[in-house]
């Protein structure tokens, strides 16, 4: 059966390194929406004077936000449509709120949870502050506006409950607050199957 599997969490929690490794083990499909909206973000926040690394702002969600999730779940899809497993990475905060949202999407490709296996991988850390030191490591132009306005920003952290129809086995909250090791890819490696 096919795999559709998201990779959720707050930014810092390291969504992106753990995908990376079980796609590169598994030789899976991996979609980041961060890669595949950056170029047009750029344009778009350049193109209404603002600032091209701004990710954060209501302005930028108003002008980048949608479109960057259609344009991950719509690369996603395709290749899940051609019998491709697809590893996404995102928030997804406002899509995991809507017990609807994930068979909408997958009825764009004809498919339906009967004939798509979907995970989704909860990566978080215990507290704001690991995500703030990740977050200060990392030392991206893009984190400026999660740093000028951590008290807002920190609320986006807390891990939350997915809302999508799937049974509580298909969920995994993943702490990646210590190194990541061999042993805990294998546990995730488990998970997906």
């Amino acid at each position: 059966m096919r795999k559709l599997v998201f990779f959720l969490g707050g930014a810092g929690a390291g969504k992106t390194t753990v995908a990376k490794e079980l796609a590169k083990r598994s030789r899976t499909a991996l979609f980041d929406m961060d890669t595949l909206l950056r170029p047009a973000a750029e344009a778009i926040m350049t193109l209404s004077g603002l600032d091209p690394n701004d990710r954060d702002s209501e302005l930028y969600k108003s002008r980048c936000r949608d479109l960057g999730y259609r344009l991950t779940m719509d690369a996603a899809l395709e290749n899940v449509e051609l019998g491709n497993d697809a590893f996404v990475i995102g928030p997804f905060t406002k899509e995991t709120e809507d017990p609807a949202w994930l068979a909408n999407e997958l009825s764009r490709i004809g498919a339906t949870l009967n004939d798509v296996e979907v995970k989704v991988i909860f990566v978080c850390l215990p507290d704001d502050s690991h995500y703030r030191a990740r977050i200060l490591q990392r030392g991206s132009m893009l984190d400026a506006w999660k740093l000028d306005n951590w008290e807002a920003f920190s609320k986006s952290l807390v891990p939350r409950a997915v809302q999508w129809p799937l049974s509580e086995s298909s969920v995994l909250y993943f702490d990646n607050s210590e190194e990541l090791t061999e042993q805990k890819l294998a546990l995730a490696e488990r998970f997906i199957g």
